[in-house]
Parts: C-alpha cells; structure tokens; sequence
C-alpha cells in the first residue's frame, strides 16, 4: 500500500518564504525516499514525479507547491549517494539493541535525510537540521518517534562534533 501525504504551505511574508520552502522540501524528500525505498523506484523517476508536484501542477498526487526543488533533490540525490556512508552513523547513534534496518521505512527515510544534512550540508546550522526532522517527524507520527528521530540526530550530531548545535 502506498501512503500519499500532502503538504500544505501557506503563502509567507517574503522573509520568511525560504526556510518555509526548506520545510516543504524536507518533508518532500521524505517521502520520496519513502517511495523508493517501498517502490524501488529509481531517484531520477521520483525526481520527476516530485518537480511535478512542487510546480503545483498535479493535485492528485499531492500538491507540494512552494518546496525548494533544488534542496529537495540536493538531500535525495546526497542521501542514495552518500548512503554507505551514512547508514553506519545512524546505526552508530541508535541503542546498542536496535538496527537501522529494523526502524519503519518511514523513520529510516527521515534519519537519513537528517544525518545527510549533518554531514555534507554545513551551510545549515545542527539545530536547524534536529529541529526540521522532529517537524518532520511529527507530521507522520503521534507518539514517541519525533523524541526518537530528536535523540538520534542529536547523538549523530555530537559524534561528528559538528561545531553548529
């Protein structure tokens, strides 16, 4: 069964119209690396699929307009990219009983995005990063996963010692 989720993005006021851009991107890279991870479908497919949906021309499959199309495909592009790299820091920051390849699709998709932003986007302070992916989070989960995906990020964040917590 595939989850179809969409995004509402409110019209902001010019300043701030970037980093709400940034959230709807997040949140769309998600779901497309949700959708390859379930479907199998190749990153350049999905890519499209989600151009589509960011220039508001299909409804159906969930209007995504007002996303930043270039950081969304940056974090899908660098997440299937940078993946061997990235898994074994997650799995690193989870407790010693879990495995990466035991959490929901949904929550791998969104530790990955997040620990891709950590390790290869430093023009985007760790606070920033902890702070969308728990937004993220919340948006698919009610319960304890966005205290999981913030405890995860956070220990991932400290093991690199990134200097922008």
């Amino acid at each position: 069964m595939e989850r179809r989720f969409e995004v509402a993005v409110e019209k902001p006021a010019t300043s701030r119209r970037r980093p709400v851009r940034r959230s709807a991107a997040r949140l769309a890279a998600v779901q497309a690396l949700y959708q390859m991870d379930l479907a199998q479908t190749e990153v350049e497919e999905v890519l499209a699929q989600f151009l589509t949906r960011t220039t508001g021309k299909n409804f159906d499959d969930g209007n995504i307009e007002g996303a930043e199309f270039a950081f969304l495909k940056n974090i899908v592009e660098g997440v299937v990219r940078e993946q061997r790299t990235i898994d074994p820091k997650i799995s690193e920051s989870l407790a010693a009983d879990w495995r990466l390849e035991r959490l929901e699709s949904i929550l791998r998709a969104i530790l990955r995005a997040g620990a891709y932003e950590l390790m290869f986007r430093d023009d985007v302070p760790a606070r920033t990063v902890i702070s969308e992916y728990v937004d993220v989070g919340r948006a698919f989960y009610e319960g304890d996963q966005p205290g999981f995906v913030n405890a995860v990020l956070d220990k991932l964040a400290r093991s690199l010692a990134v200097p922008r917590l």
